[in-house]
């Protein structure tokens, strides 16, 4: 390996200064990189071992950046592809469901922001909430509810 090339370490770093990753998704970006094996997996041990990974931060930054926009099925799909505990997940998205209806007609709101004028617009609003992973039982209480709603 020549001087000029960043250590497995390095590239880890450089990726989680600019967001929370988790261990598998540094381990599927790294891999192409490592020389010798076994060399990524000690350095990935050294970055959890020293806090630099830790997979409730990816949790809670996902959460962060995400919920206000997406339903929980959305939400969950993609923790489940950044390859975190299925307890956490579980967890996590149980904590979106109570605010689930209020996020979608938050975003129905910016979106529309008016009720359907007819079925296909009905049906494209809903689709629209559906493809962010709202609950089919949400969407349909957002859209036939969005005349009554707008002034709270």
């Amino acid at each position: 390996m020549g001087f000029d090339q960043p250590s497995l370490k390095g590239r880890a770093l450089r990726l989680l200064s600019g967001r929370e990753h988790s261990r598998a998704e540094l381990q599927r970006k790294l891999a192409q990189h490592e020389t010798e094996p076994g060399e990524l997996a000690r350095a990935l041990d050294e970055l959890q071992a020293k806090g630099f990974i830790n997979e409730q931060r990816v949790v809670e930054s996902v959460l962060h950046r995400r919920a206000a926009r997406l339903g929980a099925a959305r939400v969950k799909q993609e923790l489940q592809a950044k390859g975190l505990d299925p307890q956490a997940v579980a967890e996590a998205v149980a904590s979106l469901q109570d605010t689930e209806e209020a996020r979608a007609r938050d975003v129905w709101r910016k979106k529309f922001g008016v009720p359907p004028q007819d079925a296909s617009d009905r049906a494209r609003q809903m689709r629209f909430l559906l493809a962010r992973g709202f609950s089919s039982d949400v969407v349909r209480r957002v859209v036939r509810g969005g005349a009554t709603d707008i002034d709270d």
